[in-house]
C-alpha cells in the first residue's frame, strides 16, 4: 500500500511539474493580446509581450535592419474577419504571421500565410517562409507620449499602433 500511494503522490507532483511549465502566463514573455473593430472588420493580434529589462530596442532587442518575429515565444498572429487595406493595399481575410523589420525611422510589415510556428528558427534568424509572404507595408515611427516596458498592440479606429520603449509605429488599416 505504502508503494502505491508513493507512486500515487510521485505521479502527482510530477503531472503538476509539466502543467505548471505549460503555464504560458508564467513565461519572461507572457503571452498577449488585442481585438478591437476597424469599419467592419474585426482585428485580432495574439503575441509574447517582452521586456526590455535594460535593454536597448533596434539593437538588444528586435535588431535594426533584422526581420523580426514581432513580439516573442511563438510568431505573432495578425487576424481579420474581413478584407482590409493596410497602408492602402489589399489584405484579404484570414489570419498570417506577422513579421516586422524595423529601422530607426519606419517599420516594414510582413504578413505571411504560415501561421503555428515558433517565431525564430535555432540559428536566430525569423522563422518565416518568404514565399509565403502575402503583404509588406511600410510605416514611419514616432516618438510615444510615454515609455513602454513592454512591447504593447493596440487596434484603433484607424488601425494599429505597435508601442515599445519611446516608439510608436501607427500602421493605418481601412
Amino acid at each position: 500500500m505504502k508503494k502505491v500511494l508513493a507512486s500515487v503522490l510521485v505521479l502527482f507532483t510530477a503531472t503538476s511539474l509539466v502543467c505548471a511549465q505549460g503555464n504560458k502566463a508564467n513565461r519572461p514573455s507572457p503571452p498577449d493580446s488585442t481585438t478591437g473593430k476597424i469599419g467592419n472588420a474585426t482585428i485580432s493580434v495574439n503575441y509574447g509581450s517582452p521586456s526590455l529589462k535594460g535593454r536597448k530596442l533596434g539593437t538588444d532587442l528586435a535588431p535594426y535592419n533584422k526581420i523580426w518575429r514581432a513580439g516573442a515565444n511563438e510568431a505573432t498572429i495578425f487576424q481579420t474577419d474581413k478584407n482590409i487595406k493596410v497602408e492602402g493595399k489589399d489584405l484579404p481575410a484570414g489570419k498570417y504571421s506577422l513579421f516586422i523589420t524595423p529601422t530607426e525611422n519606419e517599420w516594414q510589415f510582413t504578413f505571411n500565410s504560415e501561421t503555428g510556428q515558433w517565431g525564430i528558427k535555432r540559428s536566430g534568424e525569423a522563422n518565416l517562409d518568404p514565399a509565403k509572404n502575402v503583404l509588406t507595408v511600410s510605416a514611419k515611427t514616432k516618438k510615444s507620449a510615454s515609455a513602454n516596458e513592454r512591447l504593447v498592440y493596440q487596434v484603433t479606429k484607424s488601425g494599429l499602433v505597435v508601442k515599445w520603449e519611446n516608439t510608436e509605429v501607427p500602421l493605418s488599416i481601412k
